[in-house]
């Protein structure tokens, strides 16, 4: 076999190749007119190669920023080195439909394209080379495992029965408005509730109603506060509610509504109608207060008198 011989058929071998490989390969003139268009661009767009030889890339492909092209563009010809772009900055180069069976979730093909400067044997850049990869998996992957991710942020975040923040993550929010008033001084009230006698709810009806009861607490303490409130549940049957920038003269409005609309409130549960109350307790942060913890002692104290004095009703810490 002659020389000439090999040489034809390690191009036709070469063409074969780029034709069938799965990545996108565009090459273009310094026009940005298409000079290539291998089989995977023919296949996602339903062009052939001879329908876009010579053809404007932006005249066929709308989808493309021009401006944003051409500027990444340049870059490559001028500095003669690679550039790149991820599907994290742009999702596609090109407008594909996604046709992968196993990301069926995702409407259009996510994209990393890699531009390479192609220069003749004079040193010059001439045509640019976009390769186009398709990493639909990889983005889908990524964006459930980040949502997942979120979803197991607010999960650990989040009492299981009442959907209220759990102890740990309203301590934390209760810190952190302790520190912001010793900066600000503006204030900030405190409410500890505990629902009356929810031992007798248990003993009589069961733990399964005990459970309605605390959920049906939780759904009004949330439909009564406000997107700035932080709710959460202390332990039992036992609840708190942090009212940033609320002196304890607006808490004590706060708490009366919340207190009154339990009272008049039904909980259904089967063929058993069950009402029942909650005492409250109301501290406002100031200056004697030294530590978030006795922030909570003083609120506790407050509770703990709205059980000795009768229950279902609201007491405020002792005045200073």
């Amino acid at each position: 076999m002659s020389l000439e011989t090999e040489q034809i058929n390690e191009l036709h071998w070469l063409m074969e190749m780029l034709h069938t490989i799965d990545v996108g390969l565009v090459v273009l003139d310094r026009q940005y007119k298409i000079q290539i268009w291998n089989g995977f661009m023919e296949n996602h767009s339903g062009l052939l190669p001879r329908e876009v030889k010579d053809k404007e890339l932006f005249s066929l492909f709308d989808e493309i920023p021009k401006d944003w092209f051409k500027r990444k563009a340049e870059s490559v010809f001028l500095l003669k080195n690679k550039a790149f772009t991820i599907w994290e900055q742009r999702p596609y180069l090109f407008k594909f439909q996604n046709y992968r069976p196993i990301t069926g979730s995702a409407d259009y093909m996510y994209q990393n394209t890699t531009f390479i400067p192609l220069m003749s044997s004079t040193g010059l850049v001439t045509h640019l080379c976009l390769l186009i990869y398709d990493v639909t998996d990889n983005a889908i992957n990524k964006q459930e495992l980040e949502k997942l991710n979120g979803e197991l942020g607010v999960l650990s975040q989040t009492d299981g029965l009442t959907k209220l923040f759990n102890r740990s993550h309203w301590e934390v929010c209760l810190q952190a408005e302790f520190k912001r008033w010793t900066r600000s001084q503006s204030p900030s009230s405190l409410v500890i509730l505990d629902i009356d006698h929810f031992k007798n709810v248990n003993d009589t009806y069961g733990h399964t109603v005990g459970d309605d009861v605390i959920r049906h607490l939780a759904g009004l303490i949330r439909l009564h506060g406000r997107e700035t409130d932080i709710s959460g549940r202390y332990g039992g049957e036992e609840f708190v509610v942090l009212l940033a920038d609320t002196p304890i003269e607006n808490a004590l409005i706060f708490a009366e509504r919340l207190r009154k609309e339990v009272a008049q409130s039904i909980v259904k549960h089967n063929d058993i109608d069950l009402t029942y109350t909650i005492s409250l307790g109301i501290a406002e942060i100031n200056p004697s207060i030294k530590t978030y913890e006795e922030w909570i002692e003083h609120a506790d104290t407050a509770l703990y008198r709205s059980k000795e004095t009768g229950r279902n009703k609201v007491s405020l810490q002792a005045k200073i």
